[in-house]
C-alpha cells in the first residue's frame, strides 16, 4: 500500500469552483455540458485533459493551478494574510490626532509669521 495520497482532480475543480463563486450550473453552461456532467466530474479522481483545459478555461486559471491546487496551503496563506493584515491594521487613534493637532499648530506658526510680516511691513 501506497503512503502517496492520489490528487482527486475533481474534489480540486469542486474547491476551485466554490472559492470562484459558481456554481455547478454556471459552470456546466460555460462549458456545454450538464449540471449532473459537473457533479460527477467533481467526485471523479481524475478528468481527462480536454475536459480539464475547458473547466480551468472556464474558471479562468490554468491547468497547472487545478493539479496543483493545495487547500491547505490555500488556507493557511489566507490565515497569515489576516494575521499579517490584522498587524498591519492596528494604530493608535490618539497618536493620529496629535499629528494632527501638530500640523495644525505648525500651519498657525507659519500663518502668524506672514501676518507679523505684512504688519512690519505696513508699519514702515
Amino acid at each position: 500500500m501506497s503512503d502517496t495520497a492520489t490528487p482527486h482532480i475533481g474534489r480540486k475543480i469542486e474547491r476551485i469552483r466554490i472559492l470562484k463563486g459558481v456554481k455547478q450550473d454556471t459552470l456546466a453552461t460555460m462549458i456545454g455540458v450538464t449540471q449532473g456532467a459537473i457533479s460527477k466530474m467533481e467526485q471523479s479522481e481524475n478528468v481527462d485533459e480536454e475536459k480539464l483545459k475547458m473547466v480551468a478555461d472556464a474558471l479562468g486559471v490554468s491547468v497547472e493551478a487545478i493539479k496543483s491546487f493545495n487547500e491547505d496551503a490555500l488556507v493557511n496563506n489566507i490565515q497569515n494574510t489576516f494575521y499579517d493584515n490584522s498587524i498591519q491594521n492596528l494604530f493608535n487613534p490618539i497618536e493620529k490626532i496629535v499629528e494632527l493637532y501638530e500640523r495644525l499648530l505648525e500651519s498657525e506658526r507659519k500663518r502668524v509669521e506672514v501676518l507679523e510680516e505684512q504688519l512690519r511691513r505696513n508699519q514702515q
